[in-house]
C-alpha cells in the first residue's frame, strides 16, 4: 500500500497515511498525488473506521511541486503546462479531494508543519484540523500568479466567510496556528513535543467510536449547503430512523441505561 512518497499504516481501525519527501517538504508530484488516491481508495473498506493524514520533517504539504511546472513550461511550453496543470488539478479533484469529503467515516489532517497552497486545501477538505504550534498555514497561490484549488475557494469561505478567504488569498501571508484556531480553521492546536502522540489518540478515539453515525451525519453536513430546511429535516428523519437499525445505536442506548461506557464497532 505504501509507494516511495506516500506512506499507509494501518493501526487497528485507524489508517495513517502520510506523505513523505521531507525533502521537498512534501510537495505533491503527479505521482504522490496518484498513491494518495489509492490510499484514500483503499480507505472505503469497512475495516478502516477513520483516517489520518499527516506529514513527514517540518511540512505537512507546500502544495504542488513548482519546479516541476517550470520544467514543463520550459521544456513544452505554455500549451503543455495548462494542459499539465488541468491534469494535476482533476485528479487532486476527483481522487483525494472528493473521496475525502464524500467518506463516510471521520477524516483527521495533523497538520506538523507548514501547509500551503494545494496542501492549505487538502487540510480544508479533511473533518478535523489538528495543529502543531508549529504549523503555518499559506494559501500561496496568488505569489505565483495561479488562481486556487482543491476545493479552497468552496471550503475556505464556508469555515471564515468570504470577506475574510478573499483576504486570505490576496495577502499569500502564512498564518500561526494560533490565528488559524481563532480563525476557526483550526480545532486544536498542540505543542509540538507531543503533537504526533496526541494526534494518533485523537484519531484512534475517533477510529473506535460510532463511526456509522459520524458518517452519516458528515453527509448531513455535506447535503445541507443545498437543502431546503424542509427537505434536510426529511433527510435527517431518515437517517435516524436507518441508524436505529445500527448495532452501535443498540449498544448506544443499552449502555446509557445500565450507566457503562458503551463497544463501538461501527456496524
Amino acid at each position: 500500500m505504501s509507494s516511495k512518497r506516500v506512506n499507509f499504516s494501518k493501526q487497528d481501525t485507524l489508517a495513517v497515511i502520510t506523505l513523505d519527501h521531507p525533502e521537498a517538504r512534501n510537495a505533491l508530484s503527479p505521482d504522490m498525488v496518484a498513491d494518495l488516491g489509492k490510499a484514500l481508495q483503499y480507505c472505503q473498506r469497512p475495516d478502516v473506521r477513520a483516517v489520518l493524514i499527516t506529514g513527514t520533517g517540518n511540512a505537512f504539504c507546500s502544495g504542488a511541486d513548482v519546479k516541476d511546472f517550470v520544467q514543463v513550461l520550459d521544456e513544452e511550453g505554455p500549451e503543455a503546462l495548462s494542459e499539465h496543470l488541468r491534469r494535476l488539478a482533476n485528479t487532486l479533484h476527483q481522487d483525494v479531494i472528493l473521496p475525502i469529503r464524500q467518506l463516510e467515516k471521520p477524516v483527521v489532517a495533523a497538520v506538523n508543519g507548514v501547509a500551503a497552497g494545494a496542501g492549505f486545501s487538502l487540510a480544508l477538505a479533511c473533518d478535523l484540523r489538528l495543529a502543531s504550534n508549529n504549523a503555518r498555514f499559506l494559501m500561496a497561490y496568488a505569489n505565483i500568479g495561479a488562481t486556487a484549488d482543491g476545493g479552497s475557494t468552496y471550503l475556505l469561505p464556508r469555515l471564515v466567510g468570504l470577506g475574510k478567504a478573499l483576504e486570505i488569498y490576496t495577502a499569500s501571508q502564512p498564518l500561526s496556528a494560533e490565528y488559524a484556531s481563532e480563525l476557526g480553521l483550526v480545532n486544536q492546536v498542540i505543542p509540538a513535543a507531543n503533537f504526533e502522540r496526541h494526534s494518533l489518540e485523537i484519531a484512534t478515539r475517533l477510529s473506535q467510536g460510532p463511526t456509522t453515525a459520524y458518517g452519516r451525519v458528515k453527509t448531513l453536513f455535506n447535503q445541507s449547503w443545498d437543502d431546503t430546511l424542509d427537505v434536510h429535516l426529511k433527510a435527517e428523519t431518515e437517517a435516524l430512523s436507518e441508524i436505529g437499525l445500527t448495532r452501535d445505536f443498540q449498544e448506544g442506548i443499552r449502555a446509557f441505561s445500565q450507566k457503562r461506557q458503551p463497544w463501538f464497532q461501527g456496524m
